[in-house]
């Protein structure tokens, strides 16, 4: 929707300063208003209530705002998904207005379950980002990039596993461990104005911290943008303890690290201490549930179907396997939760046995897996999200994914300076005449 400013407010100073920040308070809160424009509330407080003026950097700043142009689609933005996954990290920033215009994901199976829940589309999905030889030519113009770069090559368990088997890892794996310079080449060629890229906990910490700080140095050193990062649990909006790593830059300083403040305070997350429960994902098995998967997780009473149910054998082996870790001094053993605990995280290898995540069916009884639209519900998807890929690939592909709203809260944050962003290079391009 275009936004009209009246001619006054655009071209007269002070007096019609409250014009401006009347438009304003139309799109965005107080608090919204304040770290978009690097101030605290009472400061807006003062403004609206006429006790205190407002200052020349902030009036350009809502200026720069109201003035933008919305594309011909009514996309506040445009963004690309690199390392697609499923979308999750699409599905929190098209909650904020952006449209995605390019996808990249290389596994066919994720491309199956992307392509069933974007249907409509105007582009195709690119497989392996590493062919994409000319960024320049082959990718889209775009506001913001997103990438979920591969998470194995700096994950605690895939970190252990490679050093076992004497395989390499991080940035010294020939597979995946330099994608991370593919989203560097994209950026490089684009220069999108801003990006936000998620990864494991453990990138901070890999190979004794030099991983991250090749990274950071590319982002910041190389290719000038200005950086901050943080590692959010996703159990903030989801009944799972899942620590991610977000790095989020924008082509210039506009403020957006200052708005968040120190370690990110200002960003307002739920507290950890009133976040849901399992309740709020799990099957009631009441009957009072629509069946949104047509008998594949729940049958005709509301019941979770018996495969989801571990057998005597597998419970039995379990339950053995905890006790010998417990005995030699490890932390290796099942997560047994009822529906008023919180989980933990959820794996790419919840498929083999479930034993991370195990719903307790009360004393006596064989606790049973998560069932796929558990899971999707688990990572904040919604019971529109459809799942098309069978149990195995459906575990794999969430226990990959990211908590959706933990994303769109971030995307929040993000978009009004992703707004300022486009009215200054709007500015530089079209310069003003008055």
């Amino acid at each position: 929707m275009s936004l009209i400013i009246p001619r006054g407010a655009m071209n007269s100073p002070l007096p019609d300063a409250a014009i401006l920040l009347a438009e304003a308070k139309k799109l965005y809160t107080q608090k919204e208003l304040a770290a978009l424009l690097n101030k605290v509330p009472r400061t807006i407080a003062r403004w609206e209530s006429g006790t205190s003026p407002i200052d020349a950097n902030a009036l350009q700043v809502l200026r720069n705002i109201l003035s933008r142009t919305p594309s011909a689609d009514g996309a506040d933005f445009t963004f690309i998904d690199l390392f697609a996954g499923i979308g999750g990290i699409r599905k929190g920033f098209e909650a904020h207005g952006g449209k995605c215009i390019f996808t990249s994901e290389w596994d066919s199976y994720s491309q199956k379950t992307y392509k069933a829940n974007f249907p409509n589309d105007d582009h195709e999905i690119h497989g392996d980002i590493t062919e994409i030889t000319d960024p320049e030519t082959q990718i889209p113009d775009h506001d913001v990039l997103l990438a979920g770069f591969p998470c194995q090559p700096f994950s605690l368990a895939g970190v252990s596993k490679k050093n076992s088997l004497g395989m390499p890892h991080g940035f010294e794996c020939s597979t995946q461990g330099t994608l991370f310079f593919d989203v560097q080449r994209i950026i490089a060629a684009k220069k999108p104005k801003a990006f936000l890229l998620e990864n494991v906990k453990n990138l901070l910490s890999h190979d004794k911290g030099n991983t991250f700080r090749v990274i950071h140095d590319v982002l910041t050193k190389q290719l000038n943008y200005d950086v901050t990062f943080k590692v959010i649990d996703g159990k903030h909006f989801v009944p799972q303890h899942r620590e991610r790593i977000l790095i989020v830059g924008f082509k210039k300083d506009i403020g957006f690290k200052a708005a968040l403040g120190d370690n990110w305070k200002n960003l307002n997350l739920p507290s950890l201490e009133t976040g849901p429960k399992l309740s709020s994902i799990l099957h009631p098995e009441d009957g009072a549930e629509d069946d949104v998967d047509e008998g594949r997780c729940i049958d005709k009473k509301g019941k979770v179907q018996k495969k989801y149910i571990l057998t005597d054998k597998l419970w039995a082996y379990l339950q053995a396997y905890a006790e010998k870790h417990r005995l030699a001094g490890n932390g290796f053993g099942f997560g047994l939760v009822t529906k008023e605990n919180t989980a933990r995280t959820l794996s790419a290898r919840y498929y083999k046995d479930g034993s991370e995540i195990l719903i307790s069916r009360g004393k006596g009884r064989n606790p049973r897996r998560l069932t796929p639209r558990e899971c999707a519900r688990l990572m904040g998807f919604g019971d529109d999200y459809k799942i098309p890929v069978s149990d195995t690939r459906a575990y794999k592909q969430f226990g990959n994914s990211v908590v959706v709203p933990l994303i769109a809260h971030v995307a929040g944050f993000m978009k009004p300076f992703i707004m300022e962003m486009k009215a200054l290079e709007a500015d530089t391009t079209n310069p003003r005449l008055f």
